[in-house]
């Protein structure tokens, strides 16, 4: 993927980093999903959990025909709560479904497309009205699903961008989405790319005990590798 420089000191110091990033690891071909509803409830599912796990609650859903609007919301809950066992945490997480669903149904006419046809900062702003669907969720929902320019952060953000000194180490979830929608071409394609590959840094290189010999940001800028 080939992006203009930014014109910001920051933008490009985090072109660099992307480019960094993409050379080591390539495309991540995020986020598994056949239908913009499927890479909605993987988005609530991978809360707090593996992507292998959510893949196995999904396969679970896709085997009793409930990945529809209308199978979900006339589901028991406590049928839908095993079928979702697997992603850990499956009672919070068949609610935190049931209520996205029951979002989509009653304001949407039980479907998605409808739903991101509207205002996009409008859409966000009903997602997070939502009981158990947060700023993470709401984020991965509307760049990986609707294809809207939101970009995506997690702890694995913080901690790569804090320890080579890009952000402070109190720094809110809204600063460092800002850090990059204000610095970076208005991209879903970047942005989907970019957060893969943060993610993927994070889990493989950038962990609490960092492995900064073999990390393609090893260069790039001051490090504190004893940062948490």
């Amino acid at each position: 993927m080939k992006n203009e420089m930014p014109h910001s000191l920051s933008g490009q110091r985090l072109m660099e980093m992307y480019e960094l990033l993409f050379e080591r690891f390539g495309p991540q071909h995020w986020w598994p999903g056949e239908t913009e509803l499927e890479i909605a409830i993987g988005a609530v599912l991978a809360q707090n959990t593996s992507w292998k796990n959510v893949e196995k609650a999904i396969e679970n859903l896709k085997r009793k025909e409930l990945l529809s609007v209308p199978a979900l919301e006339s589901c028991d809950f406590a049928a839908l709560a095993e079928e979702v066992r697997p992603a850990g945490y499956y009672n919070l997480k068949a609610k935190r479904l049931k209520n996205l669903i029951h979002l989509v149904a009653e304001e949407f006419r039980g479907d998605l497309g409808v739903m991101f046809k509207e205002n996009p900062r409008a859409i966000r702003e009903r997602l997070l009205s939502v009981n158990g669907i947060g700023r993470e969720t709401a984020d991965s929902i509307l760049l990986y699903a609707a294809g809207m320019p939101f970009f995506v952060v997690d702890g694995y953000t913080h901690r790569i961008l804090f320890r080579h000194g890009m952000v402070e180490e109190q720094c809110t979830y809204e600063d460092l989405q800002s850090l990059f929608m204000d610095n970076l071409p208005e991209d879903p394609k970047l942005y989907n790319e970019f957060h893969a590959l943060v993610v993927r840094t994070g889990k493989d290189l950038c962990r609490r005990i960092p492995k900064c010999e073999i990390c393609p940001l090893r260069d790039w800028g001051p490090t504190s590798p004893v940062a948490g």
